[in-house]
């Protein structure tokens, strides 16, 4: 049996690949795996350093002649809530979130297959089976959960579950200092909301209520369409070579879009 020590990780670099992100450009990973009775805290340093988790492995881009890719946090209490993001928010007031373990099901697993062929149909992920999907979800060794998106219903404000289809899943990590979104889809035909940015929103105001001042998003590409829309959430702070600054999110705004 393998085991991989945790006190002291071991970091691995892939070999180049295609860039999923910029054309022409090739990409290369450092990553260490997360297992054993140290990988939350682990996970916690690496996340702040710039990390991102999937399943047991804790990566971040290590390519040559290319720092494109930025880790980006949301400032939970100074986050500006334009009139767009109030219209969003206004318009999902009839969906609930629930907080569910990393438990996969049936019903996810249909869902995250619509909205791949819908939003990612020549994407790496397109290929995943259900047990491929069943890994992604719950193989963690971190405190890790499963926020479930449906409509609120009659009973919702005892059970705190919506009811009716499934309109979205979130998989996020709970750290000291923020939740971070490892990976999210919704129902690509549900056109009342704007899943995608209510999701967003929706963590923004969990981690507030849980006095946790971020909400890491993972990586904003500078150059890439597919992720200018994170640049949108502000006030935010980039990782840098001198740590974590606040920024002018506008000034890294390529062309208006939006993953909703």
């Amino acid at each position: 049996m393998t085991r991989h020590p945790t006190d002291h990780p071991q970091f691995y670099l892939t070999a180049p690949a295609p860039c999923p992100y910029l054309e022409g450009k090739q990409e290369r990973k450092v990553f260490t795996h997360l297992v054993g009775h140290g990988a939350p805290a682990l996970n916690e340093v690496l996340t702040q350093g710039g990390f991102r988790r999937s399943q047991n492995i804790a990566y971040r881009p290590a390519c040559e002649r290319c720092q494109a890719c930025i880790s980006v946090r949301v400032r939970v209490d100074d986050f500006k809530w334009s009139k767009s993001f109030k219209r969003v928010w206004k318009s999902g007031s009839d969906i609930v979130g629930a907080r569910l373990p990393p438990s996969p099901s049936a019903e996810q697993y249909d869902l995250f297959r619509d909205y791949l062929q819908a939003r990612h149909e020549n994407g790496g992920m397109t290929e995943m089976s259900v047990l491929d999907y069943a890994m992604m979800v719950e193989d963690t060794h971190v405190e890790t959960i499963v926020l479930e998106y449906r409509q609120r219903g009659p009973n919702s404000f005892i059970t705190g579950a919506g009811e009716g289809p499934l309109l979205g899943v979130a998989l996020s990590d709970q750290l000291s200092d923020g939740l971070s979104m490892v990976y999210s889809f919704y129902d690509p035909d549900y056109t009342k909301t704007p899943l995608g940015t209510y999701m967003i929103l929706d963590h923004i105001e969990r981690a507030r209520k849980m006095n946790l001042p971020y909400v890491y998003l993972g990586y904003w590409v500078n150059g890439s369409q597919k992720m200018a829309y994170k640049a949108r959430f502000k006030p935010q702070e980039h990782l840098g070579p001198n740590g974590w600054l606040v920024v002018d999110a506008e000034a890294y705004q390529t062309e208006p879009h939006s993953e909703e």
